[in-house]
């Protein structure tokens, strides 16, 4: 069957089930033991909509920015929600100007040569130690990806990795070190989207919806005190299911004169880096700022981002043209993210989202909140192989664990922020993100490869980011449990 026919019948197994929500004539009640929940009318025909949006996301009939756009005016057809409110919930959130600004700053950093010259360096010390390389090549992607976002992350580092598989004359798919090494240039970035607000669009969604819908504001670093330990938990057993699965033997590197070169740093990189540094000490440092000096309250992570963004095409250090820069910016992530929130919001106001949480999750109350914890992350990690964009996961689940969380009686911060955290963490499919897509193009490694392995990742990530969760959330007092 022809491609184009096989998404003529998702169109119309989506619109069928769609309309067969949409015109269920009862309205369902759910008792909760101190109230009813009902499903309105309008609940009935967001969650149509809904339904409609998650199809087409899951089969890609349309591209996922454009499936957005149009749920959006299937809500406005619906009757669920007037055009403006969806604008303003969408396109007024301020967590758009931060991915715009972080992309910018991404798309700007990417074309300076710290990169080159750093993994030029590590390649020259560590040739003779390959199982080291693919556990440097994961803590660069991680590093990387907490401040550039994961898919910049996963961009910079695969030229690294398939020069060193180069000159060690590895050909694709004919040694188990070119499969490693290619599954660490997607996984480490994965990991890395975690540690910061910066890191995936599923974070600054998830910080969106925390303050629209719940009333908490979580500040970068607060998000940095429960992702960094979770990423640096995952780092080691990350290298081991890698090492293991793919039975690493020893493979000769070798080294060439160019590694031997003296390599000159421009002037322009130089001040692109400090500007650099200057985004993420404001970015980490944001709520002392407040503290110390009320005057400076304006001073929050998104007018950072787009500020710097801004200064980096100031005449005495503008490196890049704007044509450049705007074919490097993913625009369909940014319309994915306007409409996600958007879609998101009117979910929860129509009172879908506490109805389908509490049809869904309702026992949830009754377990520890550590297997609580666990089970939303094990979770939405499961979840998440259907789905091959972080935001479209996070658009779904963060709302509906924000209304059930009101419902049962638990902080709102215990279920969505590890909802939040666990959206951008994918392991077993390469189709679940486009952050594994990168390195997978270069040819070393096939579908089938990633699975073991990411069953494995998938299950360990789980607890890891369950206890950084519990601990460092707690101790911060972010979280109460």
């Amino acid at each position: 069957m022809k491609l184009s026919h096989k998404k003529m019948l998702y169109l119309f197994l989506a619109i069928g089930i769609a309309l067969t929500i949409a015109l269920l004539p009862i309205e369902y009640l759910q008792n909760t033991g101190r109230d009813t929940i009902q499903l309105t009318t309008q609940g009935k025909y967001s969650l149509a909509v809904l339904a409609f949006a998650v199809i087409a996301w899951v089969t890609e009939i349309m591209p996922f920015a454009i499936t957005g756009l149009f749920s959006l005016s299937l809500l406005v057809i619906a009757g669920c929600a007037d055009l403006p409110d969806l604008v303003k919930d969408g396109f007024g959130n301020q967590v758009i100007i931060f991915f715009i600004g972080v992309m910018i700053i991404g798309a700007i950093v990417n074309e300076t040569s710290f990169i080159t010259i750093i993994t030029q360096k590590l390649y020259k010390r560590y040739c003779t130690k390959p199982k080291t390389l693919i556990f440097i090549i994961l803590v660069i992607g991680i590093i990387l990806a907490g401040f550039v976002t994961e898919m910049a992350a996963a961009a910079m580092v695969l030229p690294f990795a398939v020069s060193i598989l180069k000159r060690a004359h590895i050909e694709p798919l004919k040694d188990n070190y070119g499969k490693a090494m290619m599954i660490a240039c997607g996984w480490g970035p994965v990991i890395g989207g975690i540690t910061t607000p910066a890191g995936s669009g599923a974070n600054p969604l998830t910080i969106g919806f925390l303050k629209d819908l719940a009333h908490i504001d979580l500040s970068f670093a607060q998000w940095m005190v429960i992702g960094f330990p979770a990423a640096l938990l995952m780092l080691p057993f990350a290298w081991f299911i890698l090492i293991k699965t793919f039975n690493i033997e020893k493979v000769s590197l070798h080294t060439d004169t160019e590694q031997n070169e003296k390599i000159h740093i421009p002037s322009n990189d130089i001040i692109i880096g400090i500007l650099f540094i200057i985004t993420i000490v404001l970015w980490i440092a944001e709520p002392v700022l407040h503290n110390l000096f009320p005057s400076l309250q304006f001073i929050t992570m998104s007018f950072v981002a787009i500020t710097v963004a801004c200064c980096l095409f100031l005449p005495p250090f503008a490196q890049l043209s704007w044509n450049k820069v705007e074919h490097s910016i993913n625009w369909g992530a940014i319309i994915l993210i306007v409409s996600g929130l958007a879609l998101g919001t009117t979910i929860y106001k129509t009172g879908l989202a506490r109805w389908l949480a509490w049809v869904l999750f309702k026992n949830l109350n009754l377990l520890h909140p550590v297997i609580m914890v666990f089970i939303v992350v094990l979770g939405v990690s499961i979840i998440k192989v259907m789905f091959s964009s972080n935001t479209v996961t996070g658009i779904i689940m963060v709302p509906l664990l924000i209304a059930l969380s009101g419902t049962i009686g638990v902080d709102p911060s215990l279920v969505a922020i590890p909802a939040g955290l666990t959206s951008s963490l994918s392991f077993i499919l390469v189709t679940s993100t486009p952050t594994i897509v990168i390195p997978y193009t270069a040819g070393y490694f096939t579908i089938a490869d990633m699975v073991k392995p990411g069953i494995y990742m998938t299950i360990v990530s789980s607890i890891c980011v369950t206890i950084s969760f519990l601990i460092f959330g707690s101790l911060c007092n972010i979280i109460t449990w």
